[in-house]
């Protein structure tokens, strides 16, 4: 049986990496802590790999406890200084108070507008986007929708949300399937989710 064909950035000696890609990178996400874990995620990501950070997902997991904002927008001080004495997550200050901070954050938005997801749905109009991306140079780094995301997610009082990172959250959640034409997974996640147009 032939190798499936997968996208361009995808290490394939990295079999977790395989397996996200498998599994969950393009597959829409509409679930409100979800959602924060795959933000709070991108945000450590800043400036360092992808794999760098899912590799320790797990121990991100464990460390802030699944992700929960009404438990993280509790953390304190004390908190503060366990989560730096973590190894098992990128132990950068600034990052860990992101955490903290857009947890409590994520709390206000969620109480005005009624749902985390669908806020950030609301920048696609409910529906994935569909790309047509060939190559890796075809891949871009920001759009304008990221960058409407980043602002807004900014004024709201989000940290460490700059128009990189929302659009990679974008991608992560399937509120852009931007697998290339060949990648196997890019008609497995349209047929899965409907038919939707870019």
């Amino acid at each position: 049986m032939p190798t499936p064909v997968r996208c361009p950035w995808l290490d394939l000696s990295k079999p977790l990496y395989v397996r996200y890609h498998d599994e969950e990178w393009g597959v829409p996400v509409h679930d409100d802590r979800a959602m924060f874990e795959h933000l709070s995620l991108e945000c450590a990501q800043a400036g360092l790999s992808w794999y760098t950070v899912l590799s320790r997902r797990e121990s991100y997991r464990r460390a802030f406890c699944g992700f929960e904002p009404e438990t993280i927008a509790a953390f304190g001080p004390a908190d503060v200084e366990r989560l730096l004495g973590d190894s098992g997550i990128i132990r950068n200050r600034a990052k860990i108070e992101a955490v903290i901070g857009n947890a409590r954050a994520w709390l206000e938005l969620q109480a005005r507008e009624g749902s985390f997801a669908a806020f950030l749905w609301g920048f696609v109009d409910g529906s994935p986007r569909v790309a047509e991306r060939r190559h890796l140079a075809d891949y871009p780094v920001t759009t304008e929708t990221s960058d409407a995301l980043a602002r807004e997610l900014k004024r709201r009082g989000f940290r460490f949300v700059g128009s990189t990172s929302c659009y990679a959250h974008m991608q992560a959640t399937g509120m852009v399937n931007d697998h290339v034409l060949d990648c196997f997974r890019r008609e497995e996640i349209i047929s899965g989710y409907g038919a939707y147009g870019a």
